[in-house]
């Protein structure tokens, strides 16, 4: 069977200056399996490019493996580290230009420091956009600081991807319940509320340039926007106001990627929810594998129109490549 092409935009690599930030997560693996991607993360050569040559994909967005230096306490060291990695990347990318793209680290501590550096890697390291992974110091990207961001982010069209990371606080509800807490259920959620918190806080409209990505086909929210409309009109909402229903902010500012989700049924919805132009491949490479992804995408119940658009198409569209 003939290969579609693909693009695939989130695909992890890890800086050994950045292992001890990733370690934060083993609370959320099994400890029989946590760190064995960490030689696959460390490749850029032969083993990361058969990978995706196994599969049909023409080009890979790199990102860090999270949560990076959202997991910094001192400022100065976030952009500092943040800087070296991009730089890290970006020499990468040089290696392999026709295979490597890439997404920025950034540190969100300095808001404006943030929206120069991914100026810098978009228009100087030739960098697709950003991947941000969840929040920082416990400061979501609705916060009135990140206004400068995001401006800029809107001038250079610029992609912002949230991945998943834990929450500032671990909540009562995963007490007892470790399984949980992480990929299964706490990430999902956390990821989710985040992307509202974009939505009903207005960014949009006062963005309305601004584009997110989420994978995991959404965080479940594709399946949950008649009732975000319609919960929103009897909404304890105070003064809050949108220009648009909730809906349609995920249909003119939200782009999604298949990561870590290889299943006809949200596939579908998330295409009638949001349109054929809004869906993208991607992997998780390394933690999910390409072998999988890439057998499932081909056999997916899409017409071939919606095949082509969903594995490179709308990358090509949203990243400019």
């Amino acid at each position: 069977m003939s290969q579609t092409p693909k693009i695939a935009l989130e695909e992890h690599f890890m800086h050994p200056d950045f292992v001890q930030y990733f370690a934060t997560t083993s609370t959320n693996i099994s400890p029989a399996l946590f760190g064995k991607a960490k030689d696959a993360l460390l490749d850029f050569g032969d083993r990361r490019i058969e990978a995706m040559d196994s599969i049909g994909v023409e080009k890979a967005v790199l990102s860090l493996s999270g949560p990076g230096v959202q997991a910094e306490k001192r400022v100065d060291t976030a952009v500092q580290l943040a800087r070296k990695v991009n730089d890290f990347l970006a020499e990468e990318m040089a290696k392999k230009p026709d295979r490597y793209g890439g997404f920025a680290h950034l540190a969100m501590q300095d808001p404006a420091g943030a929206a120069d550096e991914l100026e810098r890697c978009v228009k100087d390291l030739g960098m697709q956009g950003a991947m941000i992974n969840g929040q920082t110091g416990g400061t979501y990207l609705d916060d009135d600081r990140y206004a400068v961001f995001w401006e800029r982010a809107a001038d250079l069209e610029a992609p912002i991807y949230i991945h998943p990371n834990n929450p500032p606080e671990r909540v009562h509800m995963y007490h007892d319940h470790p399984e949980l807490y992480g990929p299964v259920w706490s990430w999902t959620v956390e990821t989710a509320t985040h992307a509202l918190r974009l939505v009903f806080s207005g960014t949009f409209d006062r963005f309305p340039g601004a584009k997110l990505i989420l994978g995991h086909l959404g965080e479940n929210l594709p399946f949950m926007l008649w009732r975000l409309d319609s919960r929103w009109e009897i909404s304890n909402r105070g003064d809050m106001t949108l220009d648009l229903k909730p809906s349609d902010y995920f249909k003119r500012n939200i782009w999604l990627t298949t990561s870590g989700m290889c299943d006809d049924v949200p596939l579908r919805c998330s295409i009638d929810a949001m349109g054929q132009d809004r869906i993208m491949f991607s992997v998780d490479y390394p933690f999910e594998h390409p072998e999988e992804a890439g057998k499932w995408i081909e056999a997916a119940p899409l017409s071939d129109d919606e095949r082509q658009k969903v594995c490179h198409q709308n990358a090509r569209s949203l990243l400019g490549l």
